[in-house]
């Protein structure tokens, strides 16, 4: 079973988390720039194997696509083309910021460490992916019970 890669796309940056091999737990990985996210993916899959990828995709309140979908649906395209093979899902992303935030504050992170950006996002990342797992085993659970 390989891990699973959510994404944070952001137009300056993109945060990455992962699972564990057993896709039970998701993890802050790193972030990089729009630029570098094919050859940071390409080298991870020399040494890993990846069955699906989670993205953030941003709605609004009244469930509708935000404005943000102009320049993440690009990246779902070529990341669809590149990987056909891969499972590709979109995960809501709302107020994934503002936890990823309070995350940092309840975890005692100073004040200098919550205003790194490249650190929301890789949080942010880990929040989409975990809320990802954690839905998809709900699913499961409540499928074995009917």
């Amino acid at each position: 079973m390989g891990r699973i890669i959510g994404i944070d796309y952001g137009l300056k940056r993109i945060g990455l988390a992962v699972t564990d091999p057993l896709q039970i737990f998701a993890s802050p990985l790193i972030t990089v720039s729009p630029g570098e996210f094919d050859n940071f993916i390409t080298g991870y899959l020399k040494t890993d194997e990846i069955d699906a990828f989670v993205i953030g995709y941003p709605v609004q309140m009244n469930n509708q696509p935000s404005a943000s979908v102009t320049y993440i649906n690009p990246f779902i395209k070529k990341l669809k083309k590149t990987y056909p093979e891969k499972h590709i899902y979109l995960a809501d992303e709302r107020f994934t910021s503002q936890m990823a935030f309070r995350t940092m504050v309840e975890g005692g992170v100073k004040k200098k460490g919550r205003q790194d950006k490249s650190m929301v996002d890789k949080i942010s990342a880990s929040i989409i992916l975990q809320s990802f797992l954690d839905n998809r085993s709900d699913r499961t659970e409540n499928n074995k019970q009917k």
